[in-house]
């Protein structure tokens, strides 16, 4: 397992080392990005005014408003010589473009190369990728060339298809699989109904992407519950997002996903922009280093996580981040409730009523929050409806809007066209 020095290094001089990368940073973002110039100048800064981490605050954060509606400014370089173009997902409004050089991928398959290390990924593994690698999706060509630089094998099978997944696992026999946690369970349903051994299988690993399997007290959610309980496997936990072009992974401790430091800068911060402390709840706020394309420089990616400063039994001693525990554009305000999707995900997982589910959140007359839930139940009938209000009025003291649907509506509202992933959560909110 390799663990880049600086992870090892006690965090005085992780400090010390990422000062004197940022500090490089605002020169070439002053030299070469048209937004940040602009942006310097508009609030009074000049780059010669920040001599340390402690003056960062001077220099107010950008947000994914300022990405969305001035994309092309953020370039650094000349389109000639861009590699690759990707895009984030457009969950929270109009997909952005992030423009890769040369440089920028290799720099991203290291990401993935020292996070599949963490996972205690070896060059003897051999990794199923069940996800696109297609459609401008950044995080699919990642894994795979992080793998390659790794040493190890890879199938490149694809989202979806559980008989498709099964054939490969049965044939190609790969240790690890790298899948939506929530497709994990199709499988073991998949397996369960056509008599497959999973525990007989050659999957040991899953690495965990886009959804939760941790509480913040980095317990199993229910998710990882369903998922441990039937399948003698390692989970290890991912977070990442396309304009930080890096991943907190977990270690086989399982206490957060660890903070790469010659890859990034990583501030959580309050409704005011401050600085959070060790435990407490803080926007995910980023400075890319090593980025030639499109660096950011405290970009605030609207994830709200928590930090832990304490040295890991693995060795590291970077910072770890908790599992997201929302988004803050998606926070909702329910007849006096308020949560984030990932705590309603958790119930409506829970409930052996639900096959599927969609979240959506909607403003009536008066301006404030409504919640409807689409579900696919086990089946339709006033013994599970009755359940199943009974179990929310427990659980959130309040029941939101219920909708029953069927299989093919709610895969269609779950993966529209042109998607690179599910869609659990629907803000039609004005």
């Amino acid at each position: 397992m390799y663990i880049p020095t600086i992870e090892l290094q006690p965090s005085s001089s992780i400090r010390a080392f990422q000062e004197k990368e940022v500090l490089h940073l605002l020169g070439y973002l002053r030299e070469f990005s048209p937004f940040y110039r602009n942006w310097f100048a508009e609030h009074g800064v000049h780059p010669s005014d920040v001599k340390s981490l402690d003056d960062l605050w001077r220099i107010p954060p950008v947000t994914k408003e300022h990405l969305q509606q001035q994309n092309w400014e953020f370039l650094c370089v000349d389109k000639r010589k861009i590699a690759e173009y990707t895009t984030t997902s457009g969950t929270l409004g109009r997909p952005v473009i992030i423009a890769l050089t040369q440089k920028d991928q290799d720099r991203l398959a290291y990401n993935e190369y020292i996070s599949f290390c963490c996972a205690d990924g070896t060059e003897n593994d051999t990794y199923q990728l069940m996800l696109t690698l297609d459609r401008q999706f950044m995080a699919g060509m990642a894994y795979y060339n992080g793998i390659r630089k790794l040493g190890a094998g890879v199938l490149r099978v694809g989202p979806g298809v559980p008989s498709l997944q099964w054939e490969n696992i049965q044939r190609i026999q790969p240790t690890t699989i790298v899948a939506v946690p929530s497709f994990i369970v199709k499988l073991i349903a998949f397996a369960k109904e056509h008599n497959i051994d999973i525990n007989a299988s050659s999957v040991k690993k899953a690495v965990c992407i886009g959804e939760n399997i941790r509480s913040a007290d980095f317990t199993y959610n229910v998710l990882g519950k369903k998922i441990t309980e039937q399948w003698d496997i390692k989970l290890y936990s991912t977070y990442a997002s396309t304009e930080m072009q890096t991943a907190f992974t977990e270690c086989n401790a399982g206490h957060g996903g660890h903070h790469h430091p010659e890859l990034l800068y990583v501030e959580l911060l309050d409704d005011n922009n401050q600085p959070v402390g060790p435990g407490q709840d803080g926007e995910v706020t980023i400075t890319t280093l090593g980025v030639e394309g499109m660096p950011l420089l405290r970009y605030k990616t609207g994830d709200i996580c928590r930090y832990f400063e304490e040295p890991c039994s693995c060795g590291r001693h970077s910072k770890r981040l908790s599992p997201v525990i929302g988004r803050r554009k998606q926070m909702i305000k329910y007849k006096g409730t308020t949560l984030y999707p990932p705590a309603l995900f958790d119930l409506l997982n829970d409930m052996e009523e639900v096959k599927e589910f969609v979240v959506e959140v909607f403003s009536n007359e008066i301006g404030t929050d409504e919640i409807l839930l689409h579900l696919w139940p086990v089946q339709e009938s006033e013994e599970i409806d009755r359940k199943i209000r009974s179990y929310l009025q427990a659980k959130l003291r309040v029941i939101p809007q219920i909708r029953y649907v069927g299989q093919a509506e709610i895969m269609k509202m779950l993966m529209p066209e042109g998607v690179r992933k599910p869609l659990k959560f629907v803000d039609k909110r004005s």
